[in-house]
């Protein structure tokens, strides 16, 4: 039996056809996506249908993924009432903030498990009724990306069907509670002025529907799914070193933090999925790599060259400012320097340990009180870094994992299309990918100096005074 798992992303479609007993991948293809942060969502049908064209009908089951947030808005006639705007179109900004004063940002956490940012979708939709009344107006479905090719996948449209969705990607949309697992359709409408339809909310391991002679699953969201095809356990967490990083983790308790720090998601399986997310990962690696006129092979290089602590050089590597902590205004900051500890070494040290630091200070934000994570999952294109993979278990203090590359996304929704094949209680069992694991002593004290420098500079955001705009 072979289960297809397919990943619409922002950039690509990218499909892998597994077996469907131990997610052996037999085959694999991919397509790509216009560019932008306003996409035509028939745009990553035609993708889906070119990535899928050999693989999906050899599949027996069928699951797909797709990107967070999107806003996916049909007429009455199931038209695309305009191109969908992606998780990271930030027009929204001004839309988020009065959503969250409207009704106070422990309303929302306490709600939805999350205080919503500009990214989710509740506050796409108050723009659209607030800067293309008309476009609002016609709106009489919203959906999410993966629900959306679901649907067509199963042809929806043309039967009249329902579009359905899954818990793990509705938690974030700003209106569905992961506690209740059950959509708020008033928050939906108080956004956009009216009611909408929402898809019906899939059980963890349903089939949904069929196409051809495959049956399809529910689907998810894209972290859900990385998470499924990791093999995510309870005391675990994924931290992914991305062009912005992230860190979540697997729990049975729903999240409420109405800092607004924590995403309090839902999972693909029944559970929870919070997850933080700071802006500045791998491309400050890249940056300070351009600096010393290298590249990343050459900065992992010169970093393990340098001894733990870059000489006393400590980085705030805020670059781009930050969402977590919400420091919009910052700016990257080096502390330290002298004439003795200013060499290539220490800077590209600095900058690895930087990130790590930066990535382990809000990871510790998924974890209640002083507990530890039991391992860490090190995923993305900063992981491939020998510097980093070397130093994150000094900065994290526990054994960190490095699973080999793959496409965790695809290979979870291709497992959620397993499961929904066997019928199970829980996932099939898949054997976890093969991971070289890093240990190492903790060093605390980067950590401490990390958080020195953060704290004392948060009255410099914005910049100090005659400093030009970044």
């Amino acid at each position: 039996m072979l289960v297809a798992g397919v990943d619409s992303s922002t950039q690509s479609t990218k499909v892998l056809l597994c077996e469907a007993a131990d997610g052996t991948i037999v085959a694999q293809s991919s397509a790509p996506h216009p560019g932008g942060t306003e996409v035509d969502p028939l745009a990553w049908w035609h993708a889906l249908q070119q990535a899928g064209a050999e693989l999906l009908p050899r599949a027996d089951a069928i699951g797909i993924a797709g990107q967070q947030h999107g806003m996916v808005v049909l007429d009455e006639n199931a038209e695309v009432v305009r191109p969908a705007l992606l998780w990271n179109d930030l027009r929204s900004a001004g839309a988020a903030e009065a959503l969250v004063a409207e009704r106070g940002p422990r309303w929302w956490a306490e709600r939805t498990g999350s205080v919503p940012n500009a990214s989710f979708t509740v506050t796409k939709l108050r723009w659209l009724a607030e800067h293309e009344p008309d476009h609002a107006a016609r709106v009489y479905r919203v959906m999410l990306p993966h629900d959306f090719l679901t649907w067509l996948l199963l042809a929806g449209p043309q039967l009249g069907k329902e579009p359905v969705t899954d818990r793990g990607d509705a938690s974030g949309t700003g209106y569905f509670s992961p506690a209740d697992g059950a959509w708020l359709p008033e928050v939906a409408a108080a956004a956009i002025g009216h009611e909408v339809r929402l898809p019906r909310v899939a059980r963890p391991a349903e089939a949904v529907g069929e196409t051809g002679r495959a049956a399809v699953s529910a689907g998810t969201g894209d972290n859900m799914a990385a998470a499924l095809g990791l093999g995510l356990a309870p005391g675990e967490t994924a931290v992914s070193i991305g062009t912005s990083g992230t860190a979540y983790a697997v729990t049975t308790v729903p999240s409420a933090d109405p800092s607004g720090a924590i995403a309090g998601f839902a999972d693909a399986t029944g559970r929870f999925l919070p997850l933080v997310c700071t802006i500045n990962a791998a491309l400050v690696l890249d940056s300070v790599a351009a600096m010393l006129g290298t590249d990343s092979g050459g900065l992992s290089a010169r970093a393990l060259a340098a001894a733990p602590g870059a000489g006393g050089i400590t980085l705030l590597p805020y670059f781009d400012g930050e969402r977590t902590p919400v420091r919009p205004g910052a700016t990257g900051t080096l502390q330290g320097l002298t004439t003795r500890n200013t060499t290539p070494e220490n800077l590209a040290r600095a900058a690895v340990e930087a990130v790590l630091a930066s990535l382990a200070d809000v990871a510790s934000l998924l974890h209640h009180g002083d507990a530890k994570p039991e391992r860490v999952l090190l995923i993305g294109g900063g992981a491939r870094s020998e510097a980093v993979r070397a130093t994150a278990p000094s900065i994290f203090g526990v054994p960190v994992d490095v699973p080999e590359p793959e496409e965790y996304v695809a290979l979870g929704a291709a497992r959620q299309a397993a499961w929904a094949l066997a019928g199970s209680p829980d996932p099939p069992v898949w054997p976890r990918r093969s991971a070289r694991r890093y240990e190492g002593p903790a060093e605390p004290g980067i950590r401490e100096r990390f958080a020195a420098l953060r704290d004392a500079t948060t009255g410099w955001d914005g910049g100090l005074p005659g400093t030009p705009s970044p």
